[in-house]
């Protein structure tokens, strides 16, 4: 019993497996593509739209079907600024400031006035310092009140000259001098002081929003000349001083009152400051506040009569007339849009995809790839809706919108599709992709036409694409093509106009061209994305400078010159059965590269005479050999050929049985009651699935069969190509792949042609004996072409069960 734990694979490759081998993927797509395509038709859900602008001519009278209300936008605006200029512009007013001045300026008078009027106290006795290390100590309160006399300056908060600083010491800090500064400076501040009173003043009798710094007070402040700017204030000292200097200031001489005025005046500052952030904050409240300014318009109401002329006020009811219908019926059109879009990817799905005979990781690669082809262009058809305005915007001159839509590159979906799936799909996905963008646009069926047309054509252009020029010439075959297309749709939707027919002709033949670049832009993008083998791809790979037949060539020469040659076998005869001979040529150059791990232990390559097998097991001998198709399978990977070359590499042994080895098994054990497995000598397969890799079966076993015969004459190849072909015919190994009995007797037939050619006579020319004479044709132990045996005899075992008998007519 088994108690170890099931290994898990991480998260990010066990979603990957998901996705790749569910058959819930479909479903998972289906949904995701109709939300998508829901969310990109969510503007167009309304139930009718009508494109009228102010003074344009009204078609056909409008009533209003119910009662609704409509916005006055104007009459909003106005109410909204009414309510702007209501709000008064905030201003703090700092209590504090005031406070705190007043209580610096008293502390440094009265801190100052005690040294002065104290007794002088000895100063202690200074120990004794070293030459040059000095302290200055104050021997008199005097020196000492000189001494701090920046102290003084920081309290107050201003510079002090020394000569008003003499005059202060001259009066001892006198009490007088100190309370006419507080009084002074406290009566104008509390009065108020604004940095600019200009710009209060400006607010006229409205007045102002007066608050405290802590917001916790607030008040409406209607005389605003009453405060003070601050040169007013600084003026307003000298009126303030003036009765206070003659009622309690008579002790005090006009030296120290012009000290207390020039004090106050320094000391002033504003604190009364606009808060423009708080003015404007509230402003924008008091906007918001304001509720929009509604009338209603009733049932039967008529908003637009046929003839008039379209005014502001009946476009405004128009387009709230058509927002609320579309908010009302918007719920059940997505669900109705949803629907029909479902539906109709799941019938073309069923018609198109599902009878394909194709593997469940393919299938869902493909829908895939198909799923993201038409997302990324059903994106681009609805950016394609706002690039008319954007034009028209930026140019002084009238673009007709639909000439704008023909310049969109959607073809270019088609042309990807063909590319790597096939000109029927391209087909199945352009009628696809032509419906969907028909909703996107409204619904207007001559874009239906145009864009199925044009995409329809577009692939056919592309589908046997094997240079990249192909694409500049689709492209500009497409640009035609689009101008006629257009052209039609023009006359068949607008007004003739030799302006439309020029822009939308314009536009058509970029949007070809533009197509076919973008497709050669994507493309290479898209082949890494899905692993997909393009035409192009297996042209770079069937250069024989690539990287993997370099090291083949050296590490196993043999095996390189048999590649070579089964992959023009395979070219020639694919081209004849309407098969890729270009996939087949290049799967047949890579159909070995497995041989390089052990490439000794193959035939071909023993160059010494020594054959590495004779001191093997049989069984042993079969595995190394078997083994060469996995290796060559991690090769592949490796150097990313692609899954075609790597299903052909998988499949191009099928389940065949290594003979030679199995009858050598069977003959080591004859004395023995032990049986021999087959399957232990048996490929792993599977067998081949395609035409191509069933060409490179044959091909393969041929080329090594027609190399051990020891007179290879047109006669003798025939038979054994006759012989091996129905050898594998017999044995099932062609069961899974689309080849029918002509196909096989095409192929016997140019397989014969071929490996003649190959491996024709070629005459030994005469060289010269010893004595000076020619020798007669060479070297006695070879033939010459002239003697070469006709056919051998029909071998007996080629009894009625045989098919007749293939490339012979």
């Amino acid at each position: 019993m088994n108690l170890r734990p099931e290994k898990r694979l991480p998260f990010r490759e066990s979603v990957r497996a998901y996705f790749v081998t569910s058959g819930h993927v479909l479903w998972i797509l289906l949904g995701l593509i109709t939300l998508f395509f829901t969310l990109i038709i969510y503007p167009n859900l309304s139930v009718t739209k009508f494109s009228y602008s102010v003074g344009d001519i009204a078609e056909k009278n409008i009533k209003a079907p119910r009662d609704f209300l409509i916005q006055d936008d104007a009459a909003t605006e106005a109410s909204r600024k009414l309510a702007i200029r209501s709000v008064l512009p905030v201003y703090d007013n700092n209590t504090e400031v005031v406070a705190r001045q007043v209580a610096n300026v008293r502390s440094a008078f009265s801190e100052f006035r005690t040294i002065l009027t104290q007794p002088p106290v000895p100063p202690p006795p200074q120990p004794s310092v070293e030459p040059g290390k000095e302290t200055t100590v104050a021997a008199t309160p005097l020196e000492e009140v000189w001494l701090r006399k920046q102290e003084f300056e920081d309290k107050i908060g201003i510079e002090v000259s020394r000569g008003a600083f003499q005059v202060l010491e001259t009066h001892l800090f006198s009490k007088t001098i100190e309370d006419l500064i507080c009084r002074i400076y406290t009566e104008i501040m509390t009065n108020g002081v604004v940095a600019n009173k200009d710009l209060l003043l400006r607010q006229g009798d409205r007045g102002i929003t007066l608050r405290t710094v802590d917001g916790k007070e607030e008040s409406v402040a209607k005389n605003l000349k009453a405060y003070y700017g601050l040169e007013q204030a600084q003026t307003m000292v000298r009126i303030v001083a003036d009765p206070l200097f003659k009622k309690e200031a008579a002790d005090v001489d006009y030296t120290a009152l012009n000290l207390i005025v020039d004090f106050t005046q320094r000391m002033l500052q504003p604190n009364i400051t606009l808060n423009g952030s708080e003015t404007e904050s509230r402003a924008k409240r008091a906007a918001e506040e304001v509720k929009p300014v509604l009338f209603k318009v009733k049932v039967g109401e008529m908003i637009l009569r046929e003839g008039e002329r379209v005014t502001e006020l009946q476009l405004a009811k128009l387009q709230e007339l058509q927002h609320q219908t579309r908010n009302r019926h918007l719920f059940s059109r997505s669900i109705g849009a949803a629907m029909v879009t479902a539906f109709f990817l799941m019938i073309a799905f069923l018609v198109h995809y599902r009878p394909k005979n194709e593997g469940i990781e393919d299938r869902n690669k493909n829908m895939f790839f198909l799923a993201t082809v038409l997302v990324t262009f059903l994106f681009v058809a609805k950016i394609s809706l706002s690039v008319p305005g954007v034009i028209g915007a930026s140019v002084e001159f009238d673009i007709h919108e639909i000439s704008v839509y023909f310049g969109m590159p959607v073809a270019a979906g088609a042309m990807a599709v063909c590319l790597f799936m096939g000109m029927e799909a391209a087909l199945f996905f352009s009628i696809v992709f032509a419906a969907l963008v028909t909703l996107v646009f409204a619904n207007q069926f001559p874009m239906f036409i145009y864009i199925f047309l044009s995409s329809a054509m577009a692939a056919f252009w592309l589908k046997n694409c094997r240079e990249r020029k192909v694409f500049i010439k689709a492209g500009a075959k497409l640009g035609l093509l689009n101008v006629v297309l257009a052209t039609g749709v023009v006359t068949y939707t607008s007004d003739i106009s030799l302006e439309i027919y020029l822009w939308s002709a314009l536009f058509a033949f970029t949007g070809g061209i533009a197509s076919g670049i973008v497709t050669a832009g994507i493309a290479p993008l898209l082949e890494m994305l899905f692993d997909y083998t393009t035409d192009i791809k297996l042209l770079e790979l069937a250069n024989l400078d690539q990287p993997i037949l370099r090291r083949l060539m050296i590490e196993a020469p043999g095996t390189y010159n048999h590649s070579v040659i089964v992959g023009t076998l395979a070219d020639a005869v694919a081209s004849e059965i309407g098969a890729n001979p270009l996939l087949a040529r290049v799967c047949g150059y890579y159909h070995d590269i497995g041989k390089i791990e052990k490439a000794q232990y193959f035939i071909e390559n023993q160059s010494d005479g020594k054959n590495r097998h004779d001191k093997l097991a049989p069984s042993m001998s079969a595995l190394i050999l078997t083994g060469h198709v996995k290796a060559g399978i991690e090769i592949a990977r490796q150097y990313r050929l692609g899954k075609p070359i790597m299903d052909t590499i998988q499949q191009h042994h099928g389940t065949s049985i290594i003979e030679f080895f199995y009858e050598k098994a069977k003959a080591q054990k004859e004395d023995t009651e032990e049986t021999v497995n087959p399957d232990d000598f048996r490929y792993p397969g599977p067998k081949p699935q395609t035409v191509e890799a069933a060409i490179v079966m044959m091909a393969d076993v041929l080329e090594a069969a027609t190399r051990s015969l020891d007179n290879p004459t047109p006669a003798r190849i025939q038979g054994l190509v006759q012989n091996l072909i129905n050898k594998i015919f017999a044995s099932g190994q062609l069961d899974y792949c689309e080849i029918t009995l002509k196909d096989l007797h095409i192929m016997a037939k140019r397989f014969n042609v071929v490996l003649s050619g190959i491996n024709h006579h070629r005459i030994k020319y005469p060289e010269k004996s010893g004595n000076g004479q020619k020798a007669k044709n060479g070297d006695s132990n070879r033939q010459s072409a002239g003697d070469a045996p006709g056919p051998p005899e029909r071998d007996p075992g080629e009894g009625e069960g045989h098919l007749k008998r293939l490339g012979i007519k």
